[in-house]
Parts: structure tokens; C-alpha cells; sequence
């Protein structure tokens, strides 16, 4: 495994921070302290502690990384969308503060110009398009639709299910109630 890069190491240590102390106590002299580096390489990527948010993002896609990885060769690949889905959801319900979530969908839709969530160069994208792509390839997934109009259904689901989850302040399981409604959005794209 690869040695984690300096931004890496501070928004990784920032959002464990923002979890376990919450976002207004943490102060950038504590993200710089626990994440090792220096209050030069902090401002080098990030221009505020706000500036933050957006990088949960990038913490979803380490997280997805991690996934691919455990996604057996021979899959059928909507079984490995699925998956990808309940693990993500598992970790966001487990060890995301749903105010923190609340927020960053906040700041996305306040944004003018890059959306850090709707970034395709993020490796969300390229595991989505590469896994849709396979499966269209071996007739595991319907040729019907492209893979960027499947892949925007997917992440239209997910969006749709987590805004839904913040709304209601986590009242339910989010990795349950995904696990119900997933297969409906997906089921149909199986070729068997």
C-alpha cells in the first residue's frame, strides 16, 4: 500500500477530528498537529478550514479505492455496484457526522464553479465507468443505456438517498434503506 500524500494526511486527519470533536471545535492547529505536516503545506492545498468541506469527497474515493480491490474478478458487476453502495453507506453511517454530511451537500449546492462532488476525474467515476464498462462488455449489464447515462443514475440514486438521510436527521438506517432501494434502480440493468 502507498504511502499517503501530505493532503491526504490533512483531510483525513481533519474529518476525523471534525468527528469526534465537530466541525466548529476543530481548529486548523489541530488538523496540522494530528495530521504531521506543516501549516505551510496546509494552506498550500486548503485556503481555510472551510475550504475542507468539499474534501469529504476525496475521503468517499480512498474509501472506494480500498473497495475495488475486494471486488472479486469474476463479480457480475451490478452485484459489484451494489457492493460498492452498502460498503461506502456502512462506513458513511458509521463514522460520518451526519451534520458534517448535512453540510457538505450544503456547501455543494452554495458553490459557484467545481463541485467537488460532481468531479469526474474523482476515482468514483473511473471505478463506476470501468465496472459499468466491464459489465456491458461480458452482457452482464444492458447496452440499452451508455455507460455515462447508467452511471449518472447510480450516482443520482446514491445523492438521492443520502440528501433523503440528512433531511431526516439519520432516522433510519442509511445502509438498509439503500440495500431496499439500490437493487430497484439497478435490477433493471441485469442481463443474467
Amino acid at each position: 500500500m502507498k504511502e499517503k500524500n501530505t493532503k491526504s494526511k490533512i483531510v483525513e486527519a481533519a474529518w476525523q477530528l471534525f468527528y469526534e470533536k465537530g466541525y466548529e471545535r476543530t481548529t486548523v492547529e489541530e488538523i496540522i498537529a494530528k495530521s504531521g505536516t506543516s501549516k505551510g503545506s496546509f494552506y498550500h492545498y486548503f485556503t481555510s478550514k472551510d475550504s475542507l468541506m468539499g474534501s469529504l469527497a476525496y475521503l468517499f474515493d480512498e474509501r472506494y479505492d480500498e473497495l475495488e480491490e475486494m471486488i472479486a474478478p469474476d463479480m457480475h458487476r451490478i452485484d459489484a455496484l451494489l457492493f460498492l453502495n452498502k460498503q461506502l453507506f456502512e462506513m458513511i453511517e458509521n463514522s460520518v457526522d451526519l451534520e458534517l454530511l448535512t453540510r457538505l451537500y450544503a456547501s455543494q449546492l452554495l458553490t459557484k464553479g467545481d463541485k467537488e462532488l460532481l468531479d469526474r476525474n474523482r476515482s468514483y467515476y473511473k471505478i463506476l465507468r470501468r465496472l459499468i464498462g466491464e459489465g456491458q462488455e461480458r452482457g452482464q449489464i444492458t447496452k440499452e443505456k451508455s455507460i455515462s447515462e447508467i452511471v449518472q443514475l447510480y450516482t443520482m440514486a446514491e445523492r438521492a438517498l443520502l440528501y433523503d438521510w440528512c433531511l431526516r436527521g439519520g432516522e433510519y438506517s442509511l445502509v438498509a434503506y439503500a440495500g431496499q432501494i439500490m437493487p430497484i434502480f439497478l435490477e433493471p440493468l441485469r442481463i443474467l
